[in-house]
């Protein structure tokens, strides 16, 4: 079942990023876009990191809001990705991987595309526990992902006004924690806001091996709601990211989800 998006009244300005994302997405041609998901019941808590303790661990030059950086930790579960293109067989191929939770940890940067002057803000993901493992192994091969085997257990009921949460790393005693109250209205980012900034993010920055690469991703702005988290377990971050240690929460962000999400290809920088 496909979790709904509150109907809102969209600011023009608030399309901006996403429309944005789209034209970019839409130029990359061959065929774009290459699959599509439903990503639902999204948590984000957003922490602000010292850019100098932080930079050491990212290939690509931090976007930066008010000389602040930030690390997100997005909980989500993906579902029904599957080709565009193709009908049932090619869904039928990536039906193994097809629907799992997530645990991204992200941060925000910018990064030369072409051999132009033009620079693209988007996001690099740090680490990223799911509980599938061929996923896994196909992560950093073909997206450039650094994908890791963990258990997750979601309850993000904001029906109900609850969110609950835990991570767990396959091969440690460590995990994330955590649970927070929930309740509406929904609504776009304000523009120009922090929020929209760490939320309304359509490109993708990956680096594996030396190779880097970038791949886009589209959807409709954000339904979302300021949310108040508590962490209760941070030992998952604390064991896998030495920058984590400066680390301070700084907010959090819950939306329902959004239908039908594009993807492009993956393609080299």
């Amino acid at each position: 079942m496909k979790t709904p998006v509150p109907s809102v009244a969209t600011p023009l300005k608030s399309w901006l990023p996403s429309a944005a994302g789209r034209e970019r997405l839409l130029q990359g041609g061959l065929g774009e876009p290459l699959l599509t998901a439903d990503w639902e019941r999204v948590l984000m808590l957003h922490y602000e990191v010292d850019p100098t303790a932080l930079q050491p661990w990212v290939p690509f030059p931090l976007d930066l809001h008010e000389g602040r950086a930030y690390v997100s930790l997005v909980a989500f579960t993906m579902r029904d990705m599957a080709p565009r293109r193709g009908g049932r067989w090619t869904s039928w191929m990536l039906r193994p991987i097809a629907t799992h939770e997530f645990l991204n940890v992200r941060t925000y940067v910018r990064s030369h595309v072409g051999d132009g002057p033009d620079v693209e803000e988007g996001i690099h993901f740090l680490h990223e526990w799911l509980p599938n493992r061929l996923a896994v192994r196909l992560g950093r091969p073909v997206f450039g992902l650094p994908y890791r085997l963990g258990r997750l257990r979601y309850d993000h009921r904001h029906e109900e006004g609850e969110l609950a949460g835990c991570v767990e790393d396959a091969h440690s005693d460590t995990c994330l924690r955590y649970r927070a109250p929930v309740s509406g209205p929904f609504a776009p980012c304000v523009a120009g806001s922090l929020t929209e900034f760490l939320m309304e993010r359509y490109s993708a920055f990956t680096e594996w091996l030396g190779w880097k690469r970038r791949f886009r991703i589209w959807h409709p702005p954000w339904p979302q709601v300021e949310v108040v988290p508590e962490v209760l377990d941070d030992s998952l971050l604390r064991d896998s990211c030495p920058w984590f240690k400066e680390a301070q929460l700084r907010g959090a962000h819950y939306s329902p989800g959004s239908p039908a999400v594009w993807m492009s290809r993956p393609s080299r920088i």
